[in-house]
């Protein structure tokens, strides 16, 4: 196929389109390629074909029927839906396999570092130093932080907790208090801040828990993926990343770099009391015998 302009974006279209075309060894090929995508997008012709149990040659012959020169060209295709989060590839597995394929002709430890650098690249164009302001002032002025993410975000947002009451802050990891959450959501104030954490999509419960800070009228901060779904009623100030693109590695050093500069932001303008607490904590942590279980 010399041009893929007006290729079907799907597996699916693709044999819709060309459905008078097929033959039974064909339809033994698809059944096998529709039925493991993923493994489909990372062999050959010939191992797909084994697995059907027809003729080694019958994967070419289905490939240009169904408008490509050749196997290899077809298995790009699968490739790209893969990488580029089609319908037929929406699965932890397919994500990991897009990020196999994307380092499949070189180290896969460069590929993850090049995945990251540009996802961390791209943060200096999308957030500004007056978004990472407001978060801090926010932070700054509250009485105590209740912080909430849920799959991934929740280590960013054990963190950020850990972090923030070092620098001399009330914070609560919602995450890790799961068994009081109803208590903790009931003693909202006013002058408290929510901090939410959503990446890839915003869990039923973090839509609960911002109802109950609009109830409350607590102040709401997320820090969410671009293609994150919508928080409602909208918090207050969000900022929004992408941790990279389809088939790249979703980084976390992203939402953590972003988070890491709030806090230090925050140490910025509130007179020294971050200061002050690390270094009591650190005087702390170095004397009496609890040193040698907090080290």
């Amino acid at each position: 196929m010399t041009t893929q302009d007006h290729m079907p974006k799907l597996l699916g279209d693709l044999i819709a389109r060309n459905s008078t075309k097929l033959t039974e060894a064909d339809t033994r090929l698809l059944d096998v390629l529709i039925r493991d995508p993923i493994r489909a997008a990372m062999e050959n012709g010939k191992d797909v074909s084994s697995r059907a149990g027809v003729h080694p040659a019958s994967a070419v012959r289905l490939a240009r029927r169904l408008g490509f020169k050749g196997y290899p060209e077809f298995r790009g295709f699968l490739q790209a839906n893969l990488m580029e989060g089609g319908g037929d590839f929406e699965n932890p597995a397919a994500r990991m396999a897009a990020r196999l394929v994307r380092a499949e002709e070189g180290s896969l430890l460069a590929s993850v570092l090049d995945s990251e650098i540009a996802a961390l690249q791209q943060v200096r164009n999308a957030v500004s130093d007056a978004e990472i302001r407001v978060f801090s002032e926010a932070l700054r002025d509250c009485r105590r932080v209740l912080i909430f993410g849920r799959g991934h975000s929740a280590a960013l947002s054990s963190l950020i907790s850990l972090r923030l009451n070092r620098s001399g802050y009330e914070a609560i990891d919602l995450g890790n208090q799961m068994h009081q959450l109803p208590e903790l959501l009931a003693t909202l104030r006013q002058d408290d801040v929510v901090w939410l954490l959503a990446f890839r999509r915003v869990s039923p419960l973090i839509q609960e828990i911002r109802k109950v800070a609009a109830e409350k009228d607590a102040k709401v901060l997320a820090l969410t993926d671009l293609r994150s779904a919508r928080i409602d009623p909208a918090p207050h100030h969000r900022i929004s990343v992408s941790r990279g693109g389809a088939g790249e590695s979703q980084s976390l050093v992203v939402p953590m770099t972003i988070a890491n500069t709030i806090i230090l932001d925050l140490a910025a303008i509130d007179d020294g009391r971050s200061l002050r607490s690390l270094g009591a904590f650190k005087a702390f942590r170095g004397d009496g015998g609890l040193s040698q279980v907090l080290l």
